[in-house]
């Protein structure tokens, strides 16, 4: 069943083991090859779960695009403001190489994530404390209470990368379980498509019923 999609191969097994089960003619046949209502049940348990943990992934994804969104607007909501404030910083201290360090303020800002909210939040964490920085931005315009709301901008960028990352590693293991649940399933099938060609050899249009098309003679 490699050769289906995801949602091909949960439509096959749910229209197969349900006809299977449901049409007395075909499941009296292949009860004679060991396919008897307890083992095609156990195949409907394989397809339930399969079906139900792809939901589940579905899902997963759906909030991880969702917290990934987020994190973007956060990003650069609190990027704006952190930008215009370096900026200032840079020309306050213009000639002040220790202040350029402590608050992180020379060269480009950090491509990574994890870099840039460093970068900022040393900016921030260092503007605040030390009483000469603050005063050397106020001189132009950049207030404490500013300083505070860039502050809050750049951790509510931490508390969203925070989560993200989360939602990211329930998708992964979302899908690491789907996949396990697939292949389990997949198996299944692939036994039963074997002793249904066999079982029903003599009747095509129970094969049709289950799905299962003969390959050109």
């Amino acid at each position: 069943m490699k050769y289906l999609t995801i949602d091909s191969q949960l439509l096959f097994a749910q229209s197969a083991i349900h006809n299977a089960l449901n049409q007395n003619s075909i499941k009296n046949a292949l009860a004679e090859y060991g396919y008897t209502e307890e083992r095609l049940q156990a195949g409907l348990a394989l397809y339930n779960e399969a079906q139900s943990l792809q939901t589940v992934r579905d899902k997963e994804y759906g909030e991880q695009y969702q917290a990934t969104n987020d994190l973007d607007i956060a990003r650069t909501v609190a990027n704006s403001e952190y930008m215009k404030h370096v900026k200032i910083a840079r020309v306050a201290f213009r000639d002040n190489p220790g202040a350029f360090e402590a608050l992180q303020v020379s060269g480009r800002r950090l491509r990574s994530l994890s870099g840039w909210i460093k970068q900022a939040k040393s900016f921030y964490a260092n503007a605040l404390s030390t009483p000469h920085f603050a005063a050397g931005l106020q001189d132009f315009g950049i207030t404490q209470e500013k300083l505070e709301a860039g502050q809050a901008l750049v951790a509510d960028v931490e508390t969203k990368y925070i989560t993200q990352l989360k939602e990211k590693g329930e998708a992964q293991n979302a899908t690491l379980a789907r996949d396990i649940a697939l292949d389990n399933l997949d198996q299944w099938l692939s036994d039963f498509i074997s002793i249904a060609r066999i079982a029903l050899e003599t009747n095509p249009q129970h094969l049709e019923m289950l799905g299962i098309v003969e390959p050109a003679a």
